[in-house]
């Protein structure tokens, strides 16, 4: 039985989805998550993210940024970070939702670590299971 992997950033979308890229062509069984309560995608300023519900596809993440701007969001690599997501998954899953059993869980930060092991103490001690949970501190933009 291969060992079960989850990566989990906030939203989904650039940290977890980079990694879940790598341990997939290395033969891992992964998944990825996010643990915001919404996603978010840099907008047109700090101050105003482009924000979607957990479940919409990063094909209609996609076509709404060139809707508003495809110059903005292929200069500061949107367009590229969604299109790579939407070739690995359809859509950005939460972590808190899920209920497969993971061997690890690589987390990207530390609040999204403390959410993890919240999240899975909460859970039902049916589902319990030792799991090793190890955060990586990533930063989150698209260069690294």
């Amino acid at each position: 039985m291969a060992m079960s992997i989850a990566v989990v950033c906030s939203s989904n979308q650039n940290r977890s989805m980079e990694a879940h890229l790598v341990l997939s062509k290395k033969g891992f069984k992964v998944s990825s998550f996010g643990t915001g309560s919404h996603v978010r995608i840099p907008g047109a300023s700090a101050s105003q993210p482009n924000v979607f519900p957990f479940g919409t596809t990063y094909d209609e993440m996609y076509k709404t940024l060139i809707s508003q701007d495809k110059e903005l969001y292929t200069r500061n690599g949107m367009l590229h970070m969604l299109d790579r997501n939407r070739r690995i998954k359809a859509h950005p899953e939460r972590f808190q939702e899920c209920r497969d059993v993971f061997d690890i869980v690589f987390t990207c930060e530390e609040r999204i670590y403390d959410a993890v092991i919240d999240d899975l103490e909460s859970r039902s001690s049916a589902l319990a299971r030792p799991v090793h949970v190890i955060n990586v501190d990533i930063p989150d933009n698209h260069e690294d």
